[in-house]
């Protein structure tokens, strides 16, 4: 079976029979939920198995869910949570066990959900010009601090049976623009790069999911990484990245022309899986069509990717919270 080189939403709490039968001929890779998806748990239970029934296969849905101002499920279906930056400074020395106890914790909530693919770790390393659009979401300001305390978030994940996507590759720690909204470019040298934002995903580069950063690196391309085979090659290259590499989202204004021409691009440029969210269900089916089935080596890393989702650990659900709770000097939560 070649999966669909696509990771699609859904347009409510329940699909469509339009969106069943999509989903049904496109068989996406994946899925990923957005807040307008979620109402209870029954009803995400049943969404996510909605999924699931269409493409026949036990397909991972991923989310957003980093806390702080990034996080889909908030309570009462999942705690509300610090943004990352704020969690690792008072966790202090303790960061990376405070992060993964956190991250654990935030495993169990969605795994109970039916959710099994989380888009974190963030390894972007923070500094004076990051936008604020992703300074808090960021776990620090040096390649070594933020290599580890990612590691550690990944592996909270794997742990509670959650398939991480590791997040902005090859790093938007240096963007001054929200990619949401503008296309931002970094003019920072290789050295400097490769020293820094570049080092921390090479430290990682291990994991078996990661997403692209919409932006332009001037010193090696003009145009956008996730369009650009001279920054794919060199994050399959240089970094060594050889897990499976899913877009961000295509319908994010940093990217100019077309869906189905972004589509297009960034399977041309080297990337396995295209993420589209909050797109119509004709442009869903107009992207599906632009990527279409995936390369022979982007199913092999899916699968690879697939094996890597285990059945969680046991976890003390009341001792990992008494645990973060003392690393965190009592505030955990948001």
């Amino acid at each position: 079976m070649t999966y669909g080189a696509t990771i699609l939403d859904a347009e409510g709490l329940r699909l469509t029979a339009d969106e069943k039968a999509f989903f049904r001929d496109a068989d996406p890779f994946g899925f990923i939920l957005f807040a307008r998806n979620l109402d209870s748990a029954e009803q995400i239970q049943a969404l996510c198995a909605d999924f699931r029934e269409a493409v026949g296969r036990n397909a991972p849905i991923t989310i957003d869910q980093e806390g702080g101002r990034v996080q889909r499920l908030r309570n009462p279906l999942a705690r509300n949570w610090l943004p990352p930056l704020e969690h690792v400074q008072r966790a202090g020395a303790d960061a990376a066990r405070a992060m993964y106890l956190r991250y654990r914790l935030i495993a169990d909530e969605l795994l109970r959900l039916g959710i099994d693919s989380n888009c974190a770790p963030i390894a972007d390393v923070a500094c004076a010009e990051t936008h604020e659009f992703l300074k808090n979401r960021c776990y620090g300001t040096s390649a070594d601090a933020v290599a580890g305390i990612a590691r550690a978030v990944a592996a909270a994940h794997l742990d509670g049976g959650v398939l991480p996507v590791l997040k902005h590759i090859p790093g938007h720690g240096r963007a001054t623009a929200d990619s949401h909204l503008d296309l931002p470019h970094v003019a920072s040298q290789p050295g400097v790069l490769e020293q820094s934002d570049f080092a921390a995903f090479q430290a990682l580069n291990d994991l078996p999911l990661g997403m692209t950063a919409h932006l332009v690196y001037d010193a090696y391309d003009g145009r956008p990484a996730t369009t650009s085979p001279v920054v794919m090659r060199l994050i399959r290259e240089r970094i060594g990245f050889d897990g499976l590499i899913m877009t961000d989202d295509i319908s994010m204004k940093a990217l100019k022309g077309s869906l189905a021409d972004n589509a297009r691009a960034s399977i041309k440029a080297g990337c396995d899986v295209v993420l589209l969210c909050n797109a119509s269900l004709q442009e869903r089916i107009a992207v599906a069509g632009a990527a279409g089935a995936m390369t022979e080596a982007a199913q092999t890393r899916a699968e690879q990717a697939l094996a890597a989702r285990k059945p969680p650990a046991d976890l003390d659900i009341q001792a990992a919270e008494d645990e973060l709770a003392a690393l965190m000097g009592g505030q955990v939560y948001g």
